[in-house]
Order: C-alpha cells, then sequence, then structure tokens
C-alpha cells in the first residue's frame, strides 16, 4: 500500500476537519467555529496551504501551513500551523512525509525560514522535528483576542 502525499481538495474538507478535531482533544481544546472557513481558504494557497496523506483512497494525516511576511526574513516565511497522523496511520511516517512536503513547498515557493511551535503537550515531539532540520529557538508568548 502506497501512501500519497497531495495538496488538499475541496472533498477532503470534513475529513481534515476530523483529524483536526483529534488534535484539539489531544490538546483539550475545540475545533475552531472558523475552521471550516478557514479550510476553504487555505485551498487558494495565497496565505497558506494543507498538505494530506492518503492511502487507498482514506486520508490518514494532514498538515498546514501559513504563509506570513516580515522584513527580518526579507519577504515570506513559512510557519506549521497543525500536523496531525490518525492513529489508523501511525508507524508509516506519515508525519514526516508530510512535514518534508510543507518543507519542500515552502522552499520552492521562496520562503525563507519554516517555523513551528512546540507547546507543552507537543514538547516530546521536538526529537521528531530536529530529524527534518528544525533547532529550537526561545519560546512563545500569546494573547487571546
Amino acid at each position: 500500500m502506497t501512501i500519497t502525499i497531495r495538496h488538499a481538495k475541496r472533498g477532503d474538507k470534513d475529513r481534515c476537519l476530523e483529524l483536526l478535531g483529534q488534535l484539539g482533544a489531544f490538546a483539550e481544546q475545540e475545533v475552531h467555529a472558523g475552521a471550516d472557513e478557514t479550510f476553504d481558504q487555505l485551498l487558494d494557497q495565497r496565505r497558506g496551504r494543507i498538505i494530506v496523506a492518503e492511502e487507498d483512497g482514506n486520508i490518514l494525516g494532514m498538515a498546514s501551513v501559513s504563509y506570513n511576511v516580515a522584513m527580518r526574513y526579507g519577504g515570506e516565511y513559512c510557519q506549521l500551523e497543525e500536523l496531525i497522523v490518525d492513529p489508523a496511520g501511525r508507524g508509516k511516517n506519515i508525519g514526516g512525509q508530510l512535514v518534508q512536503a510543507t518543507v519542500d513547498n515552502a522552499r520552492a515557493r521562496g520562503c525563507t525560514e519554516f517555523g513551528l511551535y512546540l507547546v507543552e503537550a507537543t514538547e516530546r515531539n521536538q526529537p521528531f522535528y530536529e530529524k527534518y532540520g528544525f533547532v529550537r529557538v526561545g519560546s512563545e508568548m500569546r494573547q487571546i483576542l
């Protein structure tokens, strides 16, 4: 069985939102009411992108990224927003394939840097990301609006 990594399509929305729900349950968060609309916005690939991993017609994982602009980067940079692999897809290197595909897309797009956030619930994933060339830089602060 072959894993296919591809850009998400409109027909993938329900499954991607279901996967997002799995991530939310892990982080003890509900899926935001605007996730449905945001999925549609990411399909045009102007401000971000969704990549899916499919096996035999079943989507087993997804990754979403956003493209942002900053003077310090001299233009656009990429941010990994979500990486989710269904339990049925674990052990097949789907997460690694999705990370590599998003990095490759960002590089081809001309992004000068690629980042991601580790939160307390995902700190244990640091060694996984290090295998793909990520290094730890600082910490994050947020304000809910």
